[in-house]
C-alpha cells in the first residue's frame, strides 16, 4: 500500500457515508438477520469458527449482505478479497485465483473471494470461477439483490450454500437510527443530536427495511438542520419526511387510523368500489405497511365475499400474495393492485361463509350424531361385518354422476347451511344443484 492509498483509507474512516461508517465488524454489532446469524445458526458458527464455505447472500438494498462479508473479513485468517461484478472483468479474477493459488502454495492460507452483485456477472464469468470453488483456492462469498436460483450458474449454486436475508423490522431499524445518532466514535454523537419519537417511528417505517435508507436520511438531517436555543440538534417529524424525500402520512400501524384504514379498503371490495379500493391500498403502502398483512386481508376477503360468485377470485388472491413473498416492493404493489381490483370487480356471494358459520354453530350447540352406517370407512378388515359402508352408492356409478342418498347424520336430515345465491358462477351452481336433487330416485 503507498502513502496516496494509506491517506485514501484513513479518509475513508471519516469522510465516507454514515452507513458505511457504521458498518459492524462484528457478529455482535449486526442488527437483524437473526434468522441466519442468531447464535445457533449454522452461518453464525462457522464465521466464529472460521470454517466457512461457499456461501452466497441473497436479498433487497440495505439489509446487510455486505456488512457481513466485512464481518467475515474482520473475523477470518483466511485472505480476503473483494470485487464488484459491476466493474471487473475476467482479468481481475485472474489475478485473484493467481494470488489465492500463490497464498495457499506458500503459506497454506485460504482465500475468501467476496463477489459484490455476483448476478451481473455473465455465465462465461461465473463458468470460470467455478473450478477454484469446487477445489477450494477460493471461498465463494456472493452477494445479489436478484433471486440467485434465476441468476446465478446452476453449478456454482450447488456448490454454496443460500442465505437469504429480509428486509429489517421497525425495531431493528430504530436500533440502528439511534446507535446513529448517539456513536460518538463512527457515527454522529458529537453533533448531539436527538430524533424525535414520531420521526423515529416515521423512519423506521419509511426506510421499508433498508438499513442505508434510514441512515442515510437520519445523517442528512443531523448535517443540514440548524441548532437549537439549548445547543442540541432536534430531528422533528417534518425534518424527517424532508430528509427521506416521503410525506408523512397520518396511519398509525397500532392504532384507530390504521384499524380504519383496513376496514375501509376491505368494505370498498366486499362494496365492488375498486377505485376505493385501490385508493385505499395505496394509502396503506405509501405508509409502509406490511404488504404481507395487505395481501392476507385480500385473500379472507376473496373467500368470505366472493366466494362461489367467482371461485377464481382467490385463486387471484392467492397467487398475488405468494408472488408478493418473491417479488417485494415496489413491484409487489402490482400484484396487489390487480388482486384488489379483481376481487372488488367480482360478483359477491358469502354463501359458503354463512355455511360454516351456521354447520359450526350447530356442532357447537347440539350433541354430535354419528355418521350415517354407509358413509362410515372401511378400511379394515372387519368393517363389512359391522355394517360399515355397507350399502353405499358411488356416485360416478349412477347418471350425471349423482344419486340421492343421505349423508348427514339422522338428526339433521334436511337442514340446508348452504344456500347459492344467483350472483355470478353461483347461479350455476344453484341450477345444478337443482337439477340434480330433482331426479327420480334410482334404486
Amino acid at each position: 500500500m503507498d502513502l496516496f492509498e494509506y491517506m485514501r483509507e484513513q479518509k475513508k474512516e471519516t469522510e465516507s457515508p454514515l452507513a458505511s461508517r457504521l458498518r459492524p465488524t462484528t457478529l455482535e454489532e449486526v442488527v437483524g438477520q437473526r434468522h441466519i446469524i442468531g447464535k445457533d445458526k449454522l452461518l453464525y458458527r462457522a464465521i466464529k469458527a472460521d470454517k466457512l464455505s461457499s456461501v452466497i447472500f441473497y436479498g433487497p438494498p440495505g439489509t446487510g449482505k455486505t456488512t457481513l462479508a466485512k464481518v467475515i473479513a474482520n473475523t477470518t485468517s483466511a485472505n480476503f478479497t473483494q470485487i464488484n461484478a459491476t466493474a471487473a472483468g475476467k482479468k481481475d479474477m485472474e489475478e485473484v485465483v493467481l494470488k489465492a493459488k500463490d497464498g495457499q502454495g506458500m503459506y497454506g492460507r485460504k482465500t475468501i473471494l467476496f463477489i459484490d452483485e455476483i448476478h451481473r456477472f455473465n455465465k462465461g464469468q461465473q463458468d470460470y470461477l467455478l473450478p477454484f470453488v469446487e477445489d477450494g483456492t477460493v471461498v465463494l462469498v456472493g452477494a445479489t439483490t436478484e433471486n440467485p436460483y434465476f441468476e446465478v450458474n446452476g453449478a456454482l449454486l450447488s456448490r454454496s450454500i443460500v442465505f437469504e436475508l429480509k428486509p429489517l423490522s421497525g425495531e431493528d431499524l430504530k436500533t440502528l437510527l439511534l446507535r446513529a445518532a448517539s456513536d460518538e466514535e463512527k457515527g454522529m454523537g458529537l453533533y448531539r443530536a436527538v430524533i424525535e419519537e414520531d420521526a423515529l417511528e416515521f423512519l423506521a417505517d419509511a426506510s421499508n427495511g433498508d438499513a442505508r435508507a434510514a441512515l442515510n436520511a437520519i445523517e442528512l438531517g443531523v448535517l443540514t438542520t440548524d441548532r437549537g436555543a439549548d445547543g442540541m440538534i432536534r430531528i422533528t417529524l417534518d425534518i424527517a419526511s424532508e430528509c427521506i424525500q416521503k410525506r408523512v402520512v397520518k396511519y398509525d400501524k397500532s392504532g384507530d387510523n390504521h384499524h380504519d384504514v383496513i376496514s375501509a379498503f376491505i368494505k370498498s371490495m366486499r362494496g365492488s368500489d375498486p377505485d376505493a379500493a385501490v385508493y385505499y391500498l395505496a394509502r396503506m403502502l405509501y405508509a409502509g405497511e406490511d404488504i404481507r398483512f395487505i395481501a392476507r386481508r385480500i385473500m379472507i376477503c376473496a373467500s368470505e365475499d366472493v366466494g362461489m360468485a367467482d371461485p377464481n377470485a382467490l385463486n387471484v388472491a392467492v397467487s398475488a400474495a405468494l408472488a408478493v413473498e418473491r417479488v417485494g416492493m415496489p413491484e409487489a404493489r402490482i400484484l396487489l393492485s390487480q388482486a384488489a381490483v379483481y376481487v372488488a370487480a367480482a360478483p359477491k356471494s358469502n354463501a359458503s361463509y354463512l355455511a360454516i358459520n351456521q354447520a359450526l354453530d350447530v356442532v357447537k350447540d347440539t350433541r354430535t350424531e354419528p355418521v350415517p352406517p354407509h358413509l362410515q370407512g372401511t378400511g379394515y378388515s372387519a368393517a363389512e361385518k359391522l355394517g360399515r359402508g355397507v350399502g353405499y352408492r358411488y356416485a360416478h356409478d349412477y347418471p350425471m354422476h349423482y344419486v340421492k342418498q343421505q349423508y348427514l347424520p339422522d338428526g339433521l336430515v334436511g337442514r340446508t347451511f348452504y344456500e347459492p345465491t344467483e350472483n355470478g358462477y353461483e347461479r350455476q351452481v344453484q341450477a345444478y344443484l337443482k337439477k340434480i336433487k330433482e331426479q327420480e330416485d334410482v334404486t
